[in-house]
């Protein structure tokens, strides 16, 4: 897809839907909320924001996102002119609104994970880029779209929490010459970093500070990982996304190679987060039908939670 593309097809769709990921997180979520206002404010059509799972209350501050909506909210039987998927590495992490998706007319994929196959009529796959963000500024631009403040405060909060505040590998100098540009149009960058890094609730901390003092460390320590169950969640009164940054957390451990973090969903069913310093972990999240980048992946195991780490354990010390 070119950015032409872009263009030809907002203009010429009736209406237009734009979905995030399962568990969506700032890059998915503030490129979604960008893509809605640049739409909306330059070509005078308002999408409809689909969000797969709750939004994280540390994202509540974007601009607009209180008008996104679950997929049970659309009609069984609607069919949009234009569908976009924004940081989706595969269609099934759209959840549920992978049918509404496959039903448009026409279908977008935007994404910046090199393990994103290309699904849609038009693809915009960039690896090199840091983030979804990162990509929709470069188009923005490009086509001399109108970016005003709220939609520089959602695009830089997609590239400041997918480089975990420019700490990543994927933060680069085209990264931080954004992220100036972006501070240009009047993002106050210290007031976002405490929304996304310091604004966690109680028992987000208390469950992160559980995982922690429970982590099991093997081969030399080289990993690193810690299990949470569903009566954990209960236990301490958990969201689904309060385990956002226990797997980085991990992976700060001097000697961590690889960290792992196994959510227990299901009793048939485990979440997997997979970060590192240097092994490709999308390769080990290829292994169960997972994937993301080289330093950050994920995957789903389809087994319980103690059998999906026996495997999982198994996986990673193929690659160490």
């Amino acid at each position: 897809m070119n950015y032409q593309d872009f263009t030809k097809n907002i203009v010429e769709a009736d209406d237009i839907v734009i979905f995030s990921h399962v568990n969506p997180d700032g890059d998915t979520l503030g490129s979604m909320v960008a893509l809605y206002q640049i739409i909306k404010n330059n070509y005078k059509k308002e999408p409809v924001m689909v969000v797969a799972g709750d939004i994280p209350d540390i994202y509540k501050f974007l601009p607009d996102i209180s008008k996104a909506v679950t997929f049970d909210k659309i009609s069984k039987d609607k069919v949009f002119s234009l569908a976009i998927a924004i940081d989706i590495a595969a269609k099934d992490r759209m959840g549920m609104g992978t049918a509404i998706f496959d039903r448009a007319k026409v279908k977008m994929n935007i994404d910046h994970h090199k393990t994103n196959n290309g699904f849609g009529d038009y693809s915009l796959i960039r690896p090199e880029a840091c983030s979804a963000g990162e990509i929709l500024f470069d188009m923005f631009e490009e086509l001399g779209l109108s970016i005003n403040k709220e939609i520089a405060d959602s695009l830089y909060t997609s590239i400041v929490t997918d480089t975990g505040g420019f700490r990543f590998e994927n933060t680069t100098a085209k990264t931080f010459q954004i992220a100036s540009k972006l501070v240009e149009y009047g993002v106050h960058a210290g007031e976002i970093a405490r929304y996304c890094f310091e604004s966690k609730p109680k028992p987000m901390v208390l469950l992160q500070a559980n995982a922690l003092m429970n982590a099991e460390f093997l081969e030399n320590e080289k990993i690193a990982y810690t299990c949470i169950t569903i009566a954990d969640m209960a236990q301490l009164h958990a969201k689904e996304d309060y385990t956002e940054g226990i797997v980085g957390a991990l992976r700060q451990i001097k000697t961590t190679e690889v960290a792992a973090v196994l959510k227990e969903v299901t009793s048939q069913s485990t979440k997997v987060s997979l970060r590192s310093k240097h092994v490709d972990v999308s390769k080990i999240a290829a292994a169960f039908n997972g994937g993301g980048h080289a330093f950050a992946a994920g995957c789903t195991i389809q087994k319980p939670i103690q059998i999906a780490k026996d495997k999982l354990i198994e996986e990673i010390k193929k690659y160490l």
